[in-house]
């Protein structure tokens, strides 16, 4: 296990409307408002065209290939994530999600992008101090978590 300390900076609520999609409305947030680290909470509906990556092909550390699943409804959602910059400083968010309807429920990451249907509530808590950034490891091509006392510029 690696850790590091931080402090809870700014406490941004965010109302994203139908057609925004996550990652890209709160990383465009980030952006905008110089978030390098944050808790991200979301809530509300995603609509019919939302993707989540629900698994890789094979369970191997090399090659990984993603299973896309199409919701192919609208359904509920609730979603949780951390928001860290890359090695370029970009700040990269990663997302799982939950979404339901009718009984039936998938679970996955947000980065195949989750199109907001009606509405769609964000709590972004930012973090400070951790030097956290996100560093992509050559084996599995998947950005990891990593800490430094200097975080990329």
């Amino acid at each position: 296990m690696q850790y590091s300390e931080g402090t809870i900076g700014r406490i941004f609520v965010l109302k994203l409307e139908t057609g925004e999609r996550l990652p890209d409305a709160v990383v465009d947030f980030a952006l905008e408002h110089a978030v390098r680290s944050a808790m991200v909470i979301f809530v509300g509906g995603a609509g019919a065209t939302s993707r989540l990556v629900v698994g890789p092909e094979e369970n191997r550390g090399d090659d990984i290939i993603p299973i896309i699943h199409r919701l192919g409804g609208i359904q509920e959602v609730l979603a949780a994530g951390t928001l860290f910059p890359d090695e370029n400083g970009h700040p990269e968010l990663h997302m799982h999600a939950a979404t339901g309807r009718e009984g039936t429920a998938t679970v996955g990451c947000a980065r195949a992008g989750v199109d907001v249907w009606l509405t769609g509530e964000v709590i972004l808590l930012e973090i400070c101090g951790t030097g956290g950034f996100r560093k992509k490891d050559p084996k599995t091509g998947i950005q990891i978590l990593q800490f430094s006392d200097a975080m990329p510029k």
